[in-house]
């Protein structure tokens, strides 16, 4: 499994010219490829005039689902190029839809594939992206007279207390890299002279 891998920062929109052409190119993170298809829907629907409303999404860190529509350009000009923008730069559960406004002048095979996939680069260095990595996700059990002073030291270590339920004792989720964890066993029985308990649970991803 990959280690981690970049999602679009924000929803937003970038615009292009090129031989008087319009090359709008939306981009939206997407957790799932419902919400990549329902994006491609909403743009496709704002833009019902447009020449072309061509896509490509992908889902997945390990980029399980990769999907692209040329939209009536020519075989492999519009969709692919987007895609393979998508990849080059690492990018993960995010949807472009690149919307076109044909101005007159026709671009050609190789100036259609660099205006689709231009159009997703400038995009992305428009509206950033984020890093997010992989870790184990932790649990660590706790009496209610340590819990403030724990939390606080947590804090203070760097780890990010993800959540806090309370009951007969109280309970924090953290999150953890892989090669931290034994270390971090380590510590935890240090800050808490062996009083507390720890439980590995499954992975996620975070921001970096």
């Amino acid at each position: 499994m990959q280690d981690e891998y970049r999602t679009v920062a924000r929803e937003g929109v970038h615009e292009t010219e090129i031989n008087r052409s319009r090359f709008l190119c939306a981009l939206a993170p997407a957790a799932t490829e419902r919400e990549a298809q329902d994006f491609v829907a909403r743009v496709r629907k704002k833009h019902p005039t447009a020449s072309h409303n061509c896509f490509a999404y992908v889902i997945g860190a390990d980029a399980a689902i990769q999907k692209a529509s040329d939209d009536g350009e020519p075989s492999g000009t519009a969709g692919v190029p987007m895609l393979q923008m998508l990849l080059r730069r690492d990018m993960r559960y995010v949807a472009a839809v690149v919307t076109r406004y044909y101005g007159g002048v026709k671009l050609g095979a190789g100036g259609l594939i660099r205006a689709y996939g231009g159009a997703v680069g400038e995009t992305l260095d428009t509206l950033g992206t984020v890093t997010r990595r992989r870790f184990r996700l932790a649990t660590v059990t706790v009496d209610h007279q340590r819990a403030g002073k724990l939390q606080n030291d947590l804090r203070a270590a760097g780890r990010e207390v993800r959540d806090v339920r309370y009951g007969d004792a109280v309970t924090l989720e953290i999150g953890l890299p892989d090669a931290d964890v034994d270390a971090f066993r380590g510590w935890l029985a240090d800050a808490t002279a062996g009083s507390a308990e720890f439980a590995l649970g499954g992975e996620a991803y975070g921001d970096a």
